[in-house]
């Protein structure tokens, strides 16, 4: 688990490696956020966030896009791709970056809570209770897309 301020060094991107980054110190504050401009921001029902430290993040290649989605607020993100990258709250200049974005998102800190939960959509409850399958026991043309498979390999 990453400390507050802690010295590390993970790196991550978009997914067609247009854009990559590095991020030595991250905050034990990663969170899921439920509110409707993550759910638009992410094209999906939440937001997974984790804060880096102040001067901790920098990109190794390419330069993230960004759209002011408020007054208060920049989402970054890839303009090859569309790959959501980071949500930065612009006052403070605090920096959050989207946890699937990581190479190695399994060893990121634990989630520590649950924010924006008026627009927390009701089925999100059901989630840990659905059937599990891998991706090749739910699609048969699996093996074709893993050989014509463009994603950045998750590593430089």
């Amino acid at each position: 688990m990453a400390e507050e301020g802690g010295e590390l060094s993970r790196s991550g991107g978009c997914q067609c490696g247009a854009v990559r980054y590095v991020v030595t110190a991250l905050k034990d504050d990663a969170h899921v956020c439920h509110c409707r401009m993550c759910q638009k921001a992410t094209g999906n029902l939440f937001a997974a966030l984790v804060g880096t430290a102040p001067g901790a993040l920098t990109f190794t290649r390419g330069t993230p896009a960004t759209f002011r989605s408020s007054d208060h607020v920049d989402r970054g993100f890839c303009a090859a791709c569309g790959t959501p990258l980071f949500y930065r709250y612009r006052p403070s200049g605090h920096v959050s970056l989207m946890m699937g974005t990581f190479d190695d998102p399994a060893t990121l800190p634990p989630l520590v809570e649950e924010a924006g939960c008026e627009g927390r959509l009701p089925h999100v409850a059901q989630l840990s209770g659905l059937p599990r399958h891998s991706t090749e026991e739910q699609m048969e043309d699996a093996p074709a897309i893993a050989a014509s498979n463009r994603q950045h390999p998750d590593h430089d």
